[in-house]
């Protein structure tokens, strides 16, 4: 049991370590402790093969044991299991009695154990998870191009409050533009015996180093209060690059009990206009991505640090504004993260296309109270998303979500659709725009256009906030192993889209599917379980297309030159040389060959007029083919080199007679927590002596792992596009932990981490 905060009023423990798993689930469990294997959570049922899976594997019923001993700090105080997700259809014993029942595989739930403990014997915790696609849950009914994985795959934690507890905060802003700002808390308390209450609350505005800034006093005299403070000088506003939090931390004394808990918020406004959407104020056209929480191997199974790497994927290396949690509540560590970064979201309910009768509907509804209720102060939220996604029209249901969200929150409520001239009783149109890789039926002689104009789609006589919120993705499947004439292709329609989102201010902005590959049901991707929808693979590496977003940041952030072209004379049809593509955003991009004078190119604004940073496109306008030399000439090297006010910022040269060089094995992460289930990840590339990938390199690369962590996976890796990935997991051990990497061309790396 990991502890994880102790005062006088509450504590909670992460319940990390002891359960016992069970590989099918037998009614004796309920009653009886039983041999099983020990497992740590997060925790999946069922690890799968990365490719040609069978994800019937964990379509079955699983069984979870814990021992909870008694422990004299239980004596008088409220006891309450804490489930941050399990899926999907859960239900819990204690000592055979059963304690709770949860469908919903997303969200968190709560399971009171107050006087339900012996004293005087271990307590047997008895947990049942059922992986089935039950029908009567969301987001099950219909086909689903996504998993579900099984298992208790979020923590679980145990608390300790006092009779009565605050249960959750609500923190509202005004005035965020102003230097006067507002802040209004709403506490709302646990009372599970009804007791009557009379007390007040300390409620403080802190720095998130616990400084108080600002503080007042509410009465408390039932299961809800309020306080409020107006005219806040000096506070900073939560901008994307400068996200400024600030946590409200409040302190409840009561004649039923006391407790004290914080939550951390930060002041913006969020305004979708149908002149495009703004943050604070100022416009900003959004560029994002659709994010899945899967993992190789090990599925939804992934803690607090892996979480949040991808949040930093997402804002850093993608350089992306939003992320949209594709197709249901994502974990609070990624959430959180979001928040302290600058990283928009999008969050939006379970869902994929199927509405169900009229109980798995009153759970969707549900779904919507339990999303909000969880992440209504983060203030990357800036939409929520109430509509299945790519379902028909359903009046009454979207009905009953809409209200909901505008009864519990004032952000902007979208719900994310793929049909034309849908109901629109949201506050913003969001739409899948897929028109540019749609095929002659689809169009019915229309010409494709990257991006239709939103009264096209709406049907509307009158113009609405619209925010594209998928395209490309399915419509243009790529593989890191593709071919060239594929990857550019692919790289050419994320650079339309998004050039036709800056160029249409009616358009808030457009989510390109996907972040990255993932796994999915027979029914959908390439026949290998896989969706090659990805911007980057599976393993969070960039394919080509990656490099359009990350292209459009400013160069004072970041200089990107990237040419997404193989450097080679046989690789594109009939040995054709160019077009030589460079993702940058540079001001000019100079091309030297062998020893030939250099060749300047400029972005190519023809194309892409409305793009930050278009990129730079060398072809028949600016080099003869001949320049290189005819077939069965010398091929030779050549540098590219990226030029911002006059001067040279970057280079990367490309070798004319790549050859295997050099094994390059990086982890994102050196020192790993012991005291729980932590996680990191390895990227084994293949390079030649330019140091550029070798995309075509037939390779396997062993892996040997000892010391205080375990591989998630295979030990034997095929490199795929020069490239392969794993995880590491500690084991709950502190201690080094040693990695080593071997391939037969490129020899062996050595990795040296620690867990502490």
């Amino acid at each position: 049991m990991n502890k994880v905060s102790v005062n006088t009023m509450r504590s909670i423990a992460k319940l990390d370590s002891g359960w016992t798993f069970h590989t099918s689930f037998d009614p004796s469990l309920i009653t009886e402790a039983a041999a099983g294997e020990p497992v740590r959570l997060p925790h999946n049922a069922v690890d799968l093969e990365l490719t040609y899976l069978d994800e019937r594997s964990y379509q079955k019923e699983f069984g979870y044991q814990r021992a909870l001993p008694w422990q004299p700090e239980y004596a008088g105080r409220e006891i309450t299991l804490e489930f941050d997700g399990a899926m999907a259809n859960t239900v819990v014993w204690l000592n055979g009695r059963q304690v709770a029942a949860h469908k919903d595989g997303y969200t968190p739930f709560s399971v009171r154990l107050t006087g339900l403990l012996n004293e005087n014997a271990d307590n047997l915790l008895t947990v049942k998870i059922d992986g089935s696609e039950n029908p009567e849950i969301p987001p099950f009914g219909g086909q689903i191009d996504y998993l579900t994985y099984a298992g208790i795959y979020r923590d679980v934690w145990l608390k300790l409050t006092d009779a009565v507890s605050i249960q959750r905060l609500k923190v509202q802003t005004s005035g965020e533009l102003s230097d006067a700002k507002g802040v209004q808390v709403t506490g709302f308390l646990s009372n599970p015996t009804g007791v009557a209450i009379t007390g007040t609350a300390l409620v403080e505005l802190c720095a998130l180093d616990g400084r108080v800034l600002h503080q007042c006093s509410a009465e408390v005299n039932g299961d809800i209060f309020t306080a409020g403070f107006d005219g806040l000088a000096g506070l900073q506003r939560w901008e994307l690059d400068a996200p400024t939090l600030y946590q409200v931390r409040v302190t409840l004394n009561t004649s039923a009990g006391s407790d004290q808990l914080a939550t951390r918020f930060g002041f913006r406004t969020a305004a979708f206009t149908t002149e495009g959407f703004f943050l604070n104020g100022q416009p900003l056209k959004i560029r994002g991505l659709n994010r899945h929480q899967s993992f190789p191997y090990v599925g939804y199974a992934m803690g607090r640090r892996v979480q949040r790497k991808d949040a930093d994927i997402v804002k850093h290396q993608l350089k992306c504004n939003l992320v949209r949690t594709s197709h249901y509540p994502q974990s609070k560590y990624f959430l959180d993260r979001c928040d302290e970064i600058g990283l928009l979201v999008l969050e939006e309910i379970p869902g994929w296309q199927h509405i169900g009768g009229q109980a798995w509907q009153d759970e969707s509804v549900e779904n919507v109270r339990r999303m909000i209720e969880r992440d209504w102060n983060h203030p990357s939220i800036i939409c929520w998303g109430v509509r299945i996604n790519e379902s028909p029209d359903h009046h009454e249901f979207y009905a009953r979500t809409t209200a909901l969200a505008r009864e519990l929150d004032s952000r902007t409520v979208g719900g994310i659709r793929c049909i034309d001239n849908s109901e629109l009783l949201e506050d913003v149109y969001t739409m899948n725009d897929f028109f540019n890789g749609a095929g002659p039926d689809w169009l019915a002689g229309r010409e494709p256009v990257p991006l239709r104009r939103p009264r096209a789609v709406t049907g509307l006589d009158h113009d609405v906030p619209y925010l594209v919120t998928e395209h490309t993705g399915h419509m243009f499947p790529t593989k890191r192993i593709d071919p060239e004439v594929r990857q550019a292709e692919h790289v050419s329609r994320h650079l339309q889209v998004m050039n036709a989102s800056y160029g249409d201010p009616a358009i808030a902005g457009a989510i390109g599917w996907c972040m990255a590959d993932y796994n999915t049901h027979k029914d959908f991707g390439a026949g290998d379980r896989v969706c090659h929808h990805g911007v980057l693979d599976i393993f969070r590496e960039p394919k080509f297309a990656g490099h359009v977003y990350a292209s459009q940041c400013s160069p004072a952030e970041q200089v990107v030159l990237e040419p997404v072209s193989y450097w080679a004379r046989g690789e594109k049809d009939r040995c054709e040389v160019l077009p030589l593509v460079v993702l940058t955003n540079c001001d000019y991009v100079e091309l030297t060959v062998g020893d030939m004078p250099p060749t300047r190119a400029e972005p190519d604004r023809e194309r892409y007029p409305h793009l930050p940073h278009a990129p730079v496109i060398f072809d028949e306008r600016h080099i003869s083919v001949n320049a290189f030399g005819a077939w069965g000439m010398l091929w030779r090297d050549a540098v590219f080199t990226g030029y911002v006010d006059g001067k040279p910022v970057a280079t990367v040269a490309v070798s004319g007679s790549p050859l295997p060089t050099k094994l390059q094995v990086q982890v994102d992460d050196t020192v790993l927590r012991a005291d729980e289930k932590d996680a990191t990840r390895v990227i084994v590339r293949a390079l030649d002596q330019a140091g550029r990938l070798l995309p075509f390199l037939d390779d396997i690369a062993t892996i040997e792992v000892s010391g205080a962590a375990k591989l998630l996976g295979p030990a034997l890796l095929p490199i795929k596009g020069g490239v392969t990935g794993f995880w590491l997991e500690t084991t709950g051990a502190a201690g080094e932990i040693s990695v080593r990497v071997r391939t037969r061309r490129l020899g062996e790396q050595a990795l040296t981490l620690r867990a502490d």
